[in-house]
């Protein structure tokens, strides 16, 4: 059974700067495409940001527009962990922050958290 467990979420201010850790168990951790999705006060979850490993190097790491060039997504191998960086932090970013994980040939994400807090204040 795979696990995952995120956490790094809090009350910020415009402008800051947090980083969120997804820590994963049961699975072969370096085997998966990995992402971050996140879901805003009465609106549907979005995709963030993904990143996938193969051949022990970085295959491939993409955003969605609103984010790129603030925010960055890492891992950790040998800690089976995924992260997020966030910087320049809007209030729009608010929101549950969920780490998901699936295997590299399938479109559709098997493994999900419980979601991580996000709050930037004005």
């Amino acid at each position: 059974q795979v696990q995952l467990v995120e956490s790094g979420g809090r009350l910020v201010q415009t402008g800051g700067s947090l980083r969120l850790s997804c820590v994963t168990s049961g699975g072969t951790f370096s085997q998966y495409t990995m992402a971050w999705f996140r879901q805003a006060p009465g609106k549907e979850r979005e995709f963030v940001a993904s990143h996938d490993w193969r051949r022990g190097r970085v295959y491939s790491a993409n955003y969605a527009e609103s984010v790129k060039g603030r925010f960055n997504i890492y891992r950790e191998n040998f800690k089976n962990t995924l992260y997020l960086e966030m910087n320049s932090l809007k209030p729009e970013d608010t929101g549950v922050y969920y780490c998901a994980a699936k295997s590299p040939d399938t479109s559709t994400y098997e493994h999900w958290g419980q979601g991580t807090q996000v709050a930037v204040s004005t």
